[in-house]
């Protein structure tokens, strides 16, 4: 990239400009081009599309190797061909943790005999689109993060509209009106990934705009503006989230037929005590999991939960982390997770985090946790 941009210092590129000279997809471009970017050793330009040009430390970037972090992956066009000569058992293999653009830390598990990130990664190779389903907080909006860097992400419910996913025309500084482009066309012609979180919450009729672009057609129609057509390029991808406990999803058997994976994701509750989250307050969660298989509950504490759980124990004490745990699950549970925690902690009674008396002007500030010296049983 930085070779490129070098050997033409008078120019100005767009993505798909070096896109197509070096023979990789948009996604991958950009996310290199935007490294030089954010390195100084390139300047970028435009308002829409990025588009680069050669600096000063340009010439000295592209004479260096530059090793890619975990979870950089290869070029789309560089992995499909190691795949057809390389049996995947034989494949190296991401198992160690991945930050994710937020700064969060994932952690890789198996997907058929192959780290997830790395079996998204095929599929978004061979163009499949993907459907993660399962509870909310079990990690599916950070599995597909880790996954794909050049990663867009719409927010599904019930209000999402047709220009939430195409665009619309906004008002301007000068009182004029433009369209601006929303997160699918964007992930169409710069060739990235794109997450549609929440999907089975959108009206159908809102999705259906978004169909044309998974199937041959490769292609939308933007009736907004001007009727244009947008084409999708190489490295396009959809994945999708279904929460199927949440009231209001529904999997419509159009949306369905589109994902020809459908992957379950549940709570890693082993990576969980590898997190050294209270073994107790895990084992309660294992415990309620079970429950909701067999139909006799509604909720169980997912990963997002416990993790929460922790950091509200770090902070307020054991005894208040254990009260917001039964607080936060929803009412017509609260007793079975009330009943559960009772007994794997040994405490005489639970309830949720409530405000108590209020306390003497003179009384002293104690520090969380300090009026009990509760045994914290965690995994070691």
């Amino acid at each position: 990239m930085a070779r490129l941009l070098a050997d033409r210092p008078a120019d100005t590129l767009t993505i798909g400009d070096m896109a197509r000279q070096l023979g990789h997809s948009h996604g991958a471009v950009r996310n290199a081009a935007l490294t030089l970017v954010r390195r100084g050793e390139a300047d970028q330009s435009g308002t829409g599309q990025p588009e680069l040009r050669a600096n000063a430390k340009t010439a000295a970037a592209a004479q260096t190797a530059v090793i890619s972090p975990p979870g950089t992956h290869a070029p789309r066009a560089q992995a499909t061909t190691a795949r057809t000569t390389t049996p995947a058992a034989a494949t190296p293999r991401q198992t160690g943790p991945i930050r994710r653009a937020g700064g969060q830390l994932y952690h890789p598990r198996e997907l058929a005999d192959l780290p997830d990130v790395e079996a998204l990664n095929r599929l978004r190779d061979a163009d499949v689109p993907v459907l993660l389903y399962g509870p909310p907080g079990t990690g599916k909006t950070s599995l597909v993060e880790a996954a794909f860097e050049d990663l867009l992400t719409v927010a599904g419910d019930g209000d999402t509209t047709v220009g939430d996913l195409i665009g619309e025309y906004t008002q301007d500084d000068g009182g004029g009106y433009v369209f601006q482009y929303g997160p699918l066309v964007t992930a169409m012609t710069e060739g990235r990934a794109l997450l549609i979180d929440d999907a089975t919450l959108i009206s159908p009729k809102v999705l259906a705009a978004l169909y044309p672009a998974m199937d041959g057609r490769r292609q939308i129609q933007v009736k907004a503006h001007k009727g244009e057509t947008i084409k999708a390029e190489p490295g396009f991808y959809v994945v999708a989230g279904h929460n199927p406990g949440v009231h209001g999803a529904v999997l419509t058997e159009a949306l369905a037929s589109r994902f020809s994976v459908q992957i379950q994701i549940g709570t890693d509750y082993d990576l969980a005590l590898a997190l050294r989250i209270d073994a107790r307050v895990v084992r309660v969660a294992r415990h309620l999991a079970h429950q909701v298989e067999l139909g006799e509950l509604g909720w169980a504490p997912q990963l997002r939960e416990l993790l929460s759980y922790q950091k509200t124990e770090a902070v307020l004490g054991t005894k208040a982390a254990l009260a917001n745990l039964v607080g936060i699950a929803p009412v017509e549970d609260r007793d079975a997770v009330a009943a559960a925690v009772i007994k794997a902690v040994g405490v005489k009674k639970i309830a949720p985090l409530t405000l108590g008396k209020q306390l003497p002007a003179s009384a002293a500030r104690q520090p969380p946790g300090s009026t009990g010296s509760a045994h914290r049983g965690r995994s070691r």
